[in-house]
């Protein structure tokens, strides 16, 4: 028979006979001080590198990729061929207006209204330019004092004008128109075809400026060889009309020159 003797709160004491003891811990008998607590955590991370510093946002997100150039954008061309075209026009038009004369040439000559200062007013600010039937202009100025300095810039251009005072009205000149000469219509001539091909020389800089673009792609290879080639062939053909338009626009001017 087995007899039960309780010693320690902790432990449980089993004597059998003869004087044989067999003690065994008691289930939930440890101390709160002493018990192990067991955390219900995820399995442990790998450590990270202090060194290594984490990627930023911008860095995980896939950078775009770098857009290929369009070989067809020819508007650095085109803008070349309509400035060289409207300067051109604006040159034609000072020489053959009416085919013979413009005002605008006299109303962007530069006046001095004092002798002890050096600043200049255009003509067109300080009177009114218009032009009479038959070959006369007449200038109305706005004040009897700016007579003087107006005629002085008009007799000391290369205008070959002679300014006239009317006799009836003192804020007025009247300027007579030469009929042309052979010698005026060939020097406006002259003046016409360097107008002319300085509007050439301008296409051809445009051209050969997106020549060079169109080289550079292909070189790259930031474009398709078929594409380049294509491209190629348009600019041929756009440079083509601009050349004939600014040749056309200086027979059109020689012409009317040469029958004022």
């Amino acid at each position: 028979m087995l007899r039960i003797v309780t010693r320690l709160p902790s432990r449980l004491t089993y004597q059998c006979r003869p004087n044989r003891q067999l003690t065994l811990p008691l289930l939930n008998s440890t101390p709160a001080s002493q018990a192990r607590t067991f955390a219900n955590s995820p399995i442990l991370y790998k450590k990270k590198d202090k060194g290594k510093k984490a990627p930023a946002a911008s860095e995980t997100q896939s950078s775009p990729a770098t857009p290929s150039e369009d070989p067809f954008d020819l508007t650095p061309l085109q803008t070349g061929i309509s400035n060289a075209v409207s300067r051109l026009k604006d040159d034609l038009s000072k020489l053959r207006a009416g085919g013979r004369f413009n005002t605008a040439n006299l109303e962007g000559l530069k006046v001095q209204l004092s002798k002890d200062s050096h600043d200049t007013v255009k003509l067109g600010d300080l009177a009114q330019v218009v032009p009479k039937s038959g070959r006369m202009v007449t200038i109305l100025a706005a004040e009897e004092e700016h007579i003087k300095p107006v005629s002085s810039a008009i007799v000391s251009s290369n205008l070959s004008l002679t300014p006239q005072s009317d006799p009836h009205n003192p804020l007025q000149l009247n300027i007579p128109i030469p009929p042309p000469t052979k010698e005026s219509r060939d020097q406006s001539v002259n003046i016409a075809k360097q107008a002319f091909e300085k509007a050439a020389n301008t296409v051809r800089d445009a051209r050969g400026s997106m020549h060079k673009k169109l080289q550079d792609m292909q070189k790259k290879k930031t474009a398709r060889p078929d594409d380049v080639r294509k491209a190629h062939d348009q600019m041929e053909k756009a440079t083509e009309k601009g050349h004939k338009e600014v040749k056309d626009l200086f027979e059109a001017a020689r012409k009317t020159l040469e029958q004022a």
